[in-house]
């Protein structure tokens, strides 16, 4: 099988080759993507996955690149993006029909625009709809969970619709992060604003910028919440904020934040990330889990 035929085939559907893996995530770390393409609707994620598929090409899907650590090796065969072009709002009442490529920023600030109320807690949230569904993504005790009715995904180059139940989702999990299914969009139901919304929005912003390092590059929180405890504050307790691993630093702001000061590479985080948990564990006997999705070439 001549591999070159397929990636003639996606290039001419507007993938793009050698693209570097650092601009597409908030780390700014990694390696180039040696195709990359970003679709514009279910139907042609379809085509190019059946493409992929046929040529024997490894696939890769992304969103808001908030949530992930890219290897300075790169990223073999092709990167999908879920953006900007997948985000159009639908609605009818309360109801919202949503495309998986838009931003959380931008969904808070347009449903408040229209009057109703639900997702305050996710205005600062750099991530986009579709990796927030995944991983049912949360702030502040909210999460996404109780304001999905339905996710529409593909698995297996189909396009499936399933109304979303109690136990589909769990605490940074979802059954729509498995079996390389792809969420494509989501209908969520909002409540009337009671007037206080936009207010709440600004409030949990406030809160993020002034407890969080947002003037540098980071993934957001790097370690899940242990059961019992804050990952934070055991990283704190451990007297690691401050410490380095080549530009890789835990946040003196926050110290279950790691950043790049500017020359990280994808090493120092892992290196740092081995660091922390081992420090952690003989200490307090707490095995830290990552948050943060690292992909790529191995290292």
């Amino acid at each position: 099988m001549n591999m070159s035929i397929y990636v003639e085939k996606l290039l001419s559907m507007g993938a793009a080759a050698d693209v570097l893996m650092s601009r597409m995530t908030t780390f700014k770390i990694g390696g180039k993507a040696d195709l990359f393409i970003e679709p514009s609707n279910s139907r042609e994620l379809q085509e190019i996955l059946s493409v992929a598929k046929e040529g024997q090409i490894p696939v890769t899907v992304i969103g808001g690149g908030s949530n992930l650590l890219v290897s300075d090796n790169g990223v073999e065969g092709l990167v999908i993006r879920i953006g900007d072009k997948m985000s159009a709002v639908e609605q009818v009442g309360n109801v919202f029909s949503v495309g998986a490529g838009i931003l959380l920023s931008s969904l808070t600030k347009e449903t408040i625009r229209r009057g109703y109320m639900g997702l305050e807690w996710a205005g600062g949230i750099p991530g986009r709809l579709g990796g927030a569904v995944a991983m049912n993504a949360g702030a502040y005790g909210y999460e996404i969970k109780p304001l999905l009715s339905s996710v529409e995904y593909i698995e297996n180059g189909e396009v499936c619709s399933k109304k979303v139940e109690d136990a589909d989702m769990g605490y940074r999990k979802s059954i729509f992060a498995q079996n390389n299914r792809i969420v494509v969009s989501a209908v969520i139901e909002l409540l009337k604003d009671d007037g206080g919304a936009k207010d709440r929005m600004i409030e949990m912003n406030n809160k993020r910028k002034n407890s969080q390092p947002l003037a540098y590059p980071s993934a957001g929180s790097v370690f899940k919440r242990p059961e019992g405890y804050f990952a934070g504050k055991l990283v704190e307790d451990a007297n690691l904020k401050g410490v380095s691993v080549g530009g890789a630093q835990v946040s003196e702001k926050h110290a279950g934040f790691i950043i790049n000061t500017g020359s990280a590479t994808c090493k120092d985080v892992l290196d740092l990330i081995a660091h922390i948990k081992k420090t952690v564990f003989e200490k307090d006997g707490v095995m830290l889990e990552e948050e943060v999705r690292f992909i790529g070439r191995k290292m």
